[in-house]
């Protein structure tokens, strides 16, 4: 006679699954406190707010980083495989939304850090059977990362472009336009080639002028470039994206393909 599952087992199903009925009421508890803990950080950024409530803000929100401490801790036990959670994108966002709270103990700004915590708000599209929004967004990632040489090439061309435009601009404008030094006219070149144009800096000889108006039309174009190159690989990767939203036993990462028999992260057999 085989005895019914062990707690660590009963931990997994209801922090990691997704299907069950505990697992779903958990993770929109979790997200509920997320967002209730982020209102709360926000809300002590407020000088009148934190004047007022800062002591009771500070209590809530020590308390929801306990409860997010203890949960992260229940993560690590109960997962089959600590480290791989651990090193996961939600295992190091989970880490990274308590970390601020004990940091704050050495440097107290650091608590408006917390906000990271939105970033678990993800989990929505688990709880929310949106699984096909995570294929979507491994699409993006995967069509991103196979553009990145040609990216890293149009970043070194823009980088040099603003150096040889700020340089000039320095020479031709000088300190008395407010281009005081070559840093500084090479923010004034990169705040007008993406077109922002803060105006805390412009132009004042013709000549000036006449490059700044180039290096504008030049930004037009500039920016339509990582556009089509990612929307390339974007048409590339497009292909068999449909994904399924069960949790690996192992390792617990999502996005896998519907009939797939085997993690691709780690190669464990997926339960029925």
């Amino acid at each position: 006679m085989s005895d019914g599952p062990t707690l660590r087992q009963r931990l997994y199903s209801v922090i990691f699954e997704h299907d069950t009925r505990a697992g779903r009421a958990f993770d929109v508890a979790l997200i509920v406190a997320i967002l209730l803990s982020v209102t709360v950080v926000m809300l002590d950024s407020v000088a009148s707010v934190a004047a007022r409530y800062g002591r009771v803000l500070k209590a809530i929100e020590w308390g929801f980083t306990i409860l997010f401490t203890v949960e992260y801790v229940l993560r690590l036990y109960s997962a089959r495989r600590p480290a791989r959670y651990a090193f996961s994108f939600f295992g190091i966002v989970d880490f990274l939304a308590i970390l601020p709270s004990y940091l704050s103990l050495l440097f107290p700004p650091g608590r408006f850090l917390l906000t990271i915590r939105i970033l678990r708000v993800l989990r929505v599209f688990r709880v929310l059977k949106l699984a096909k929004y995570l294929g979507e967004a491994g699409v993006l990632g995967r069509a991103l990362w196979s553009s990145r040489h040609k990216i890293g090439v149009f970043l070194l061309t823009v980088l040099s472009v603003v150096v040889i435009v700020g340089s000039l601009m320095y020479v031709i404008e000088g300190p008395p336009s407010g281009f005081k030094n070559i840093p500084v006219s090479i923010y004034w070149a990169i705040v007008t080639l993406t077109t922002v144009g803060y105006g805390d800096i412009a132009p004042q000889t013709a000549l000036g002028q006449a490059l700044a108006a180039l290096l504008m039309v030049t930004g037009y174009g500039i920016i339509a470039v990582p556009t089509g190159i990612v929307t390339v690989e974007l048409n590339r990767a497009a292909a068999g994206a449909v994904k399924t939203d069960q949790a690996c036993p192992e390792c617990a990462r999502t996005g896998h393909d519907i009939d797939a028999a085997h993690c691709k992260h780690c190669g464990a057999r997926m339960t029925a």
